[in-house]
């Protein structure tokens, strides 16, 4: 697989050396946290045919199965403060809709803030995790994606089948993971080049690709619940809630979760 997606990403692609292709491993994002303690470069990836042990937020698994998606990891050493990337995971996002309308003819939305969705079905979604030197900079960020590429629906387990769709599903014809993958990686280095530079940019297309936004939604946070409506994205990619209360709020963390979406509240 790996001489496919190299053969899709072409002469130009600055980091083709820092690409570790496997048929199965744990998972993509602890084995590149693991390549990452020991040194590996800016723009080294990590991808598999196949996770044992994908992660998704909050302790989620990741479902992976063998030959059915991208499964990606990818290592960023950017010279600044955790604050300086509050965006990072609506940068990947955006990148990632570029990325899958190139491949698969059809651009996804975002559901807030990592899900990549296609009308009430999720596509894939986003790990963003940092690592901190002891000055309090960034050491690194690792970035994990997942995207379903050739599943049918009754190749998803059963309590997901009815919120998963693949990029097959939707443009109703096999998409092929090598060049998918190949457009996350060009997509995500070009991300790179403007990450800090074009911050407002890049959330003003997050902004127009956020499904979320005009949505009601609940809030949860543990076992606390809050309805409101969500209004808008600001400036560092919170999302700008109206709550029952009247209170308007940035939420910043914890689960969102957009009625009538996904069947789950």
């Amino acid at each position: 697989m790996k001489n496919r997606i190299l053969s899709c990403l072409g002469d130009q692609y600055p980091w083709a050396n820092h690409l570790h292709v496997f048929e199965t491993i744990d998972s993509t994002n602890d084995h590149l946290r693991r390549l990452a303690d020991n040194g590996a470069p800016h723009g080294t990836a990590v991808l598999a045919n196949h996770q044992t042990n994908g992660h998704g937020r909050r302790g989620r698994s990741f479902h992976s199965p063998e030959g059915m998606g991208v499964y990606l990891s990818i290592l960023l050493r950017p010279a600044c403060t955790p604050d300086g990337l509050m965006h990072l995971t609506c940068a990947t996002a955006v990148a990632m809709c570029d990325a899958l309308e190139e491949a698969a003819g059809f651009r996804p939305g975002i559901k807030w803030t990592n899900d990549l969705i296609f009308g009430k079905r999720k596509l894939g979604g986003i790990l963003t995790a940092l690592s901190l030197n002891t000055d309090g900079s960034v050491k690194h960020a690792i970035i994990g994606i997942g995207i379903n590429c050739l599943q049918r629906t009754d190749d998803f387990p059963e309590d997901i089948r009815d919120m998963a769709a693949s990029l097959s599903m939707i443009s109703e014809k096999p998409v092929d993971p090598a060049p998918v993958a190949a457009a996350m990686l060009q997509h995500l280095q070009k991300m790179d080049t403007v990450l800090l530079s074009e911050k407002d940019t890049i959330l003003k297309q997050y902004t127009l690709d956020c499904k979320t936004i005009g949505q009601d939604i609940v809030l949860v946070r543990g076992d606390e619940k809050r309805y409101g409506h969500a209004l808008d994205i600001d400036a560092d990619g919170g999302l700008i809630v109206k709550f029952e209360s009247g209170e308007i709020e940035t939420v910043n963390s914890g689960e969102v979760s957009v009625r009538g979406m996904y069947g789950y509240l």
